[in-house]
């Protein structure tokens, strides 16, 4: 047989068992090359917009080559060993080392590069749907086109040969380094089976629970209100990622197990032979892959919080657009507030007029806030200077001793939080004027330009008001005294009166601002970082779902001997895989829990930094993610019961 013909014999033989690592590579390459298209894409430009989208789509780009270089290097360290039997054969035969590395360099530069072509070619061929749902999700009016870039097949070819040249360096030095001997050993080499519990794993159990728990504690209690000091904040979150990463190191290291082993002796030696195929597989193997299984955890914690952070934003664009401008348009002066309404007038857009007088004024909140940040942070709370409007503005009744607040920041909130009741003092220029403060409502008067960014905006009685505009510190005032908001009757007008409000110069973003204008800015802005937040989970979740696959084969392997002797004592096929089915549910089931645990918690304690809403995107992000994990988990019982029917 000519070395040629034991090539493609061996290509031929393999493939079965490389085939989720060939559709692993084919989609690496589609997704790279997609990805790469998409710098270089002229339509592209108006949707990178400035630097900031420019760099984060580059820098994307460079962590998925990450993400790609250290999937291609551990599939491939999986299957050289897989392989370390045949490559010992070769050498009993009087093959050189040398001639050896030949071999597996043609069969795995036929495998690479066939797969390579064939990702270039699926992800130009998908290119442009990319585009599309960029264009869709940020709102970006273009036309998507089917666009070949030479530089990025240079710039992918280029990385890819990288990554080959970087494997066949590893499976030189794994050929050199190994003895026949040793190769002969290698796939049979236990995984760290330990019979029975030492305290010390014990104890690291339980330490691995404690941290884990610490840190989702500390996490729920970042932004209440506990640490309001940048300096408290800091060290919290240094504690969080500490303890979280260390407790999911040491909860595969030990507390899987010290569960696991406690549910065993529950059962009082009575196991059935689903107990045997997954509980106690799952004690002896977790241990060993402890680093790998804290990596796929951590960073898919990482991939879905950030995902659904993005997206709550995305999702929360128009309610936050109405909190920083309750009307369709907010203008604050009345010269730019004539040339609108002229204009809108002559386009027959029918609308309505609001206006009302905003006054800034020193109060005292000492008695009312349960909560405050230091000294360093911001204005002490006893001179905090606020918007003030009159009753009559918002069709209120109220004595002349009653103060109401509306429409406080969430994040203000957060570190200043107020009390249900109590006495706040008004100070003007001359005396203080004490107020009974009777509640907080969650309404939004008048635009972000007036509250500094989120403080509360308090409703007085007409009289009050007026006694308070007397005598007002010039020095605290904005540059504007009046609110002007302006609602478009027939909402099928908006996007017209838009156009008409930005052709007039109007929108400086400051004083006069237009809600649909922010609600497209924001999505703009935050679907291009859920695009690309999106497009590396995705790239990690194929890759961590791969990796995790490539392991149950192996483990598979290993255990194929036991599923013979259990198919001699009698059990049925379908038996067999009962077991394997609860064995898969704990091995891919627990990495994705525990990240969605961290997920959950990340979000939850600073979610209202990025939007208003958080469950539905939060849900929607995970159901989807567990969805598709769950493939591999699936995929891999199928390979389970391949091994089984072969076992006898």
């Amino acid at each position: 047989m000519s070395i040629n013909q034991l090539i493609f014999r061996n290509l031929k033989k393999n493939l079965k068992n490389y085939y989720l690592y060939v559709f692993a590579l084919i989609f690496s390459a589609a997704l790279y090359f997609a990805f790469v298209t998409l710098q270089y894409d002229p339509s592209m430009n108006e949707t990178k917009g400035s630097i900031k989208g420019a760099a984060a789509i580059k820098s994307a780009s460079v962590l998925l080559v990450a993400i790609v270089s250290i999937f291609l290097l551990y599939a491939n360290n999986i299957f050289i060993k897989r392989r370390s039997k045949e490559i010992g054969l070769f050498q009993l035969i009087g093959m050189t080392k040398d001639r050896i590395f030949r071999i597996l360099t043609v069969e795995n530069f036929i495998l690479y590069f066939t797969s390579l072509i064939l990702g270039i070619l699926l992800g130009f061929s998908v290119s442009k749907l990319i585009i599309m749902i960029l264009f869709k999700v940020t709102g970006i009016n273009a036309i998507a086109t089917l666009h070949f870039s030479g530089r990025a097949l240079i710039q992918t070819v280029i990385v890819f040969l990288v990554i080959y040249l970087f494997i066949m360096l590893m499976n030189y030095t794994f050929i050199k380094r190994q003895t026949i001997l040793s190769l002969f050993r290698v796939i049979s080499l236990t995984e760290g089976k330990v019979k029975k519990m030492s305290v010390f794993e014990i104890i690291i159990g339980i330490v691995g629970i404690i941290s884990i728990t610490s840190g989702y504690f500390i996490s729920s209690k970042l932004f209440g209100g506990d640490f309001t000091s940048t300096m408290e904040l800091f060290l919290a979150m240094i504690f969080i990622l500490a303890s979280v990463i260390i407790g999911t190191y040491l909860f595969y290291k030990g507390s899987v197990r010290f569960i696991l082993n406690i549910i065993r002796k529950s059962k009082n030696g009575y196991l059935t032979i689903n107990n045997v195929l997954s509980l106690s597989s799952i004690m002896f193997r977790m241990k060993s892959n402890a680093l790998l299984l804290t990596i796929i955890t951590t960073v898919s914690g990482l991939a879905i919080g950030l995902l659904s952070l993005s997206y709550i934003s995305y999702y929360s664009a128009e309610k936050t657009a109405e909190n920083n401008v309750p009307n369709n348009f907010s203008i604050s002066n009345t010269k730019d507030a004539d040339q609108f309404t002229d204009a809108l007038s002559k386009n027959n857009i029918k609308f309505t007029e609001k206006k009302i007088d905003v006054i800034q004024v020193s109060a005292n909140l000492d008695s009312i806030l349960e909560s405050k940040l230091d000294a360093s942070a911001m204005k002490s709370s006893d001179d905090l200077p606020i918007p003030v409007i009159s009753e009559n503005s918002v069709k209120m009744n109220l004595s002349e001793d009653e103060t109401v607040f509306t429409g406080y920041n969430d994040l203000l909130q957060r570190f200043m939080t107020l009390k249900e009741s109590g006495h706040i003092k008004f100070n003007t220029q001359h005396e203080e004027i004490p107020q009974s403060y009777i509640g907080l409502k969650k309404d939004y008067i008048i635009s972000n330009y007036f509250t500094s960014g989120g403080f509360p905006t308090a409703i007085v009685d007409d009289k009050v008001f007026n006694k308070l505009k007397a005598d007002i510190d010039p020095s605290i005032q904005r540059d504007s005294t009046i609110y002007i908001g302006i609602d478009i009757n027939d909402e099928k007008n908006l996007v017209k009166a838009n156009e008409i409000f930005n052709q007039n110069n109007l929108n400086d973003g400051y004083m006069n601002s237009s809600r649909l204008e922010i609600s497209n800015e924001q999505k703009q802005t935050m679907g291009l970082i859920m695009f690309i937040v999106g497009f590396l989970g995705l790239a990690f979740l194929i890759t961590s779902g791969c990796i995790l696959y490539f392991k149950q084969m192996d483990e598979s392997v290993d255990e194929k001997p036991n599923y013979t002797i259990l198919r001699k004592l009698g059990f049925s096929r379908s038996d067999l895989v009962k077991g394997i089915r609860s064995k898969q549910v704990f091995n891919f089931g627990i990495p994705l829990v525990v990240g969605l645990l961290h997920s959950y918690f990340a979000v939850q304690s600073g979610w209202f930094l990025f939007g208003t809403e958080v469950w539905t995107p939060m849900i929607i992000v995970m159901v989807l993610y567990t969805v598709l994990y769950s493939i591999f988990g699936i995929l891999s019982v199928f390979y389970y019961k391949k091994v089984i029917k072969d076992a006898l």
